[in-house]
């Protein structure tokens, strides 16, 4: 199928690249130093951004103004105090790229070895593109690559999950049918060296686990373990593979009937888990579905509409989006949804973004379902990531999407990047998480859905049906520093490390550790504190018996999660989800089907 927008980007990059130069340009890359130097090689980068920016960005903008942005951002990485004179000499708003190179030139001979050029037109495209909006931006090509990994469905390495212990790194659990569990390699497993390099008490950091493990699929990676139980050392040659990265964390029968997933962002693979969790779910009798997307800060727009399409009907509008170079283009449902009947709940909270507020929002605006929890973030702006000629990246905004209703969700951020990311955590201190009543939207913003008409708002995230508050009552500053400083994670992991036999032989099964396991009664809660006052956190009594209940589900979760697998940290830790209790009370007490909506209910 032909698609125009692809098309169009491909087709800019082909004539970037084939347009002639000028005599001037050639005569630039004739005059290359000794070093094959030459400006426009090095700025040819800078080129590609400022065309992009200027002919697709969602809004018209001043390109050359952000051209002398650019430029007062290369001179302050050389010396601040001279960075506005050095831009008042060269800058000439009738010619920013001429000025941009002419500026190069000249800070190129002032620094010459003492910087890396790439790096002096790097911070002049951050810089430009942050002058933009809070989600344009410019990415190296390691950045670049990282940030894809979750999207991608997959990475390339030797599968396992991993922590560093006490300087030492330990194997959380290997990732089932990975190329290290395969060869045998164990949960509490120590690495001591890898490629012959000592790894253990060299005060080695996750970035460096991740660049000596990772790799290509097919290479290989040497490895000596130390084992539990086992006195001498253990040798592994490891032959690296690709290893999924699941976007549903979690899905299971919470009651007879309803169905709970978690989903943690909307990459390419999604689609495939959802149906196989959807699948699972039906064959183990169910028919309510309660979908879990707080904390999901979105993903592939096409993964959004791929989902709300499996709870809407044929030809329901899921949202469509507008830009400045881009004519309106509309997404429908438009295949029949693996759960178009049944009762839906869909949560949400202040850090569910992006694509989870398409599906939130298309969901209300078609009243399929409800939306419990708090207003979700509120981006709603479309992005689109441009490789660079040096594999670098740019993520930039090309399109505002717009609910079935026409409601814009995109929060303001006229504001700056700082104060945009941090507005989220200010609705703390307004009140508005923990009373629904802090939330002022104005008429103006105010809209109809479109069977039972009821009021929903835009212009700042989705607001759910059923507010649920924080609950701030159970917590303590001891509970927040003994999460916080590690303390929990790192003694849950020792303690199934050094008792993992015994554990095992008590509680034969999941469900067992589930119903049985109690850390209070059976005094691991009282280790762990022990363990956290050993480690330099003073016991506070008052603030212990305040979240004491707390801490124990979070710790038989932790526990949870490094005996058996990650899912089931969500199997225990959920009896603290107020969001989805409230959505497992309202499927039972009636009060959902007492809200009469869409007839597909």
């Amino acid at each position: 199928m032909f698609k125009p927008k692809q098309f169009f980007f491909k087709a800019l990059a082909i004539v970037l690249l084939s347009v002639p130069l000028s005599s001037s340009a050639q005569s630039d890359l004739a005059s290359a130093d000794d070093d094959g130097y030459n400006s426009l090689e090095t700025t040819i980068k800078f080129r590609y951004v400022y065309t992009y920016v200027d002919g697709y960005y969602v809004d018209k903008v001043n390109t050359s103004a952000l051209t002398k942005t650019a430029m007062k951002a290369m001179a302050e990485s050389i010396d601040s105090t001279k960075a506005d004179k050095w831009v008042r000499k060269f800058y000439d708003e009738s010619m920013p790229m001429a000025s941009f190179n002419a500026l190069f030139e000249e800070l190129h001979k002032v620094a010459h070895d003492s910087i890396d050029r790439a790096d002096l037109v790097d911070h002049g495209i951050r810089k430009m593109l942050e002058e933009l909006d809070p989600h344009t931006g410019y990415f190296t090509s390691a950045q670049y690559k990282e940030m894809n990994t979750p999207l991608k469905g997959n990475f390339e390495g030797i599968g396992i999950r991993f922590q560093i212990l006490k300087d030492t790194l330990m194997v959380v659990n290997p990732i089932p049918n990975g190329p290290s569990e395969k060869l045998g390699i164990m949960a509490g497993d120590k690495i001591i060296k890898i490629d012959n390099e000592t790894v253990a008490g060299t005060g080695l950091k996750n970035s460096g686990v991740r660049d000596r493990l990772l790799g290509k699929k097919g290479t290989q990676v040497s490895v000596v373990i130390q084992r539990k139980g086992v006195n001498e050392l253990l040798d592994f040659v490891i032959t690296r593979d690709k290893i999924p990265v699941y976007s549903v964390e979690a899905s299971y029968m919470v009651q007879p009937e309803i169905g709970y997933i978690k989903l943690n962002n909307f990459s390419a693979t999604t689609m495939k888990e959802i149906n196989k969790a959807i699948d699972t779910l039906k064959g183990q009798g169910m028919e309510k579905l309660i979908l879990d997307l707080q904390g999901n800060g979105g993903g592939y727009l096409s993964t959004a509409v791929d989902l709300a399409n499996e709870f809407l009907s044929d030809r329901q509008l899921v949202v469509y989006t507008e830009g400045r170079a881009f004519p309106t283009d509309k997404y429908f449902a438009n295949t029949l949804g693996s759960f178009e009947n049944g009762e839906l709940i869909v949560l949400i909270d202040q850090s569910s973004a992006s694509a989870s507020e398409i599906v939130s929002g298309a969901i209300q605006d078609w009243d399929r379902g409800l939306i419990v929890g708090r207003r979700s973030f509120g981006k709603g702006l479309v992005q689109r990531q441009i490789t660079l000629p040096d594999e670098s990246a740019m993520r930039l905004t090309i399109s505002r999407y717009y609910t079935p209703t026409g409601r814009s969700i995109q929060k303001p951020y006229d504001d700056g990047l700082e104060a945009y990311y941090k507005e989220k955590y200010s609705r703390y201190e307004s009140g508005e998480l923990t009373d629904e009543n802090k939330i002022d939207f104005p008429d103006s913003l105010k809209f109809n859905t479109l069977v039972t008409k009821r009021d929903v708002y835009g212009g700042g995230g989705i607001s759910p049906d059923v507010f649920v508050p924080l609950d701030t009552t159970t917590q303590s500053d001891y509970f927040y520093d003994i999460i916080r400083k590690g303390h929990l994670n790192t003694f849950s992991l020792t303690y199934v490390n050094d008792n993992r036999e015994s554990i095992n032989r008590k509680y034969k099964s999941f469900e067992k550790y589930r119903n049985d396991f109690d850390p209070i009664k059976n005094g691991v809660i009282n280790k762990l504190t022990k363990y956290a006052e050993k480690e330099g956190l003073e016991f506070d009594e008052e603030g212990f018996e305040s979240a004491k209940d707390l801490l124990s589900v979070r710790l038989k979760a932790s526990i949870a999660s490094n005996l058996y697998s990650s899912d089931k940290f969500y199997e225990i830790i959920n009896v603290l989800n107020d969001p989805l209790q409230k959505a497992i009370e309202l499927m039972n007490s009636g009060e959902y089907q007492k809200m009469k909506l869409a007839m597909n209910n």
